[in-house]
């Protein structure tokens, strides 16, 4: 409905209606949830333990720097935000509103599990990660792996939850700072993209170029089309 329909409706002024819209979150809220997002980080054992001692689970500084951008983003459209570090085991309870998973398919079984139901877009290995285009018919591989550059290629979509009954937003580069390029192209995006496919099944590919020497990402763009996966 237009504002004016919804004004004749309420008995309001149009005028009324843009100021009560204007106040709440900005529509593409929805691309992330309707309550308290919870963001999912891989957790990996902490090195340099001695063999007796129990290691303990970290969590990457990119990683915890995603969360922070992510917290903020959320927080900007009336949304909290919570971390919890996935287990090495990989196992991770993906049947979840609300929910943002940011974990390479190398540390969870499950992950892998459900990116094997994306006709167009994979992760694949030989001598080192990549990102496959399925439908195209192309690769791209990390300019960190080839020519040392600092730039990195990352995988976004909303993915299915196992049982079938919702989905998840699933971030993950290539190397870690990939996932970051992810992030700031929702910071940058998130709008037209939320325009473009709503709360519906979707991937993409997002390449960015970032600071050697603090990490911070200076650009990130779509190098793929968005590939839905329903109607």
């Amino acid at each position: 409905m237009t504002q004016a329909e919804i004004a004749k409706r309420l008995g309001v002024s149009r005028g009324r209606v843009g100021q009560l819209a204007s106040a709440g979150p900005p529509p593409e809220r929805a691309f992330f949830g309707t309550d308290l997002v919870t963001v999912s980080l891989g957790g990996k054992y902490e090195a340099g333990k001695a063999p007796d001692e129990f290691p303990s689970e970290v969590i990457t500084r990119e990683d915890l720097g995603n969360f922070e951008h992510l917290r903020k983003l959320l927080g900007g459209m009336k949304l909290d935000a919570q971390y919890e570090a996935i287990p090495p085991s990989g196992v991770v309870n993906l049947n979840r509103e609300n929910h943002v998973v940011i974990c390479g398919p190398r540390l969870s079984p499950l992950i892998t599990q459900v990116l094997e139901g994306d006709d167009d877009l994979a992760f694949a290995k030989d001598s080192a990660w990549h990102l496959l285009d399925r439908t195209a018919g192309k690769e791209y591989r990390s300019p960190q792996d080839e020519d040392g550059s600092a730039g990195d290629i990352g995988y976004l979509g909303r993915l299915p939850h196992l049982d079938g009954k919702g989905t998840f937003l699933y971030v993950a580069g290539i190397h870690s700072i990939g996932a970051n390029g992810v992030i700031h192209f929702l910071e940058n995006n998130l709008a037209e993209l939320y325009r473009e496919v709503r709360t519906r099944r979707f991937s993409t590919l997002i390449s960015c170029r970032y600071d050697p020497k603090t990490l911070e990402v200076l650009e990130s763009r779509r190098v793929t089309p968005l590939y839905r996966h329903e109607g």
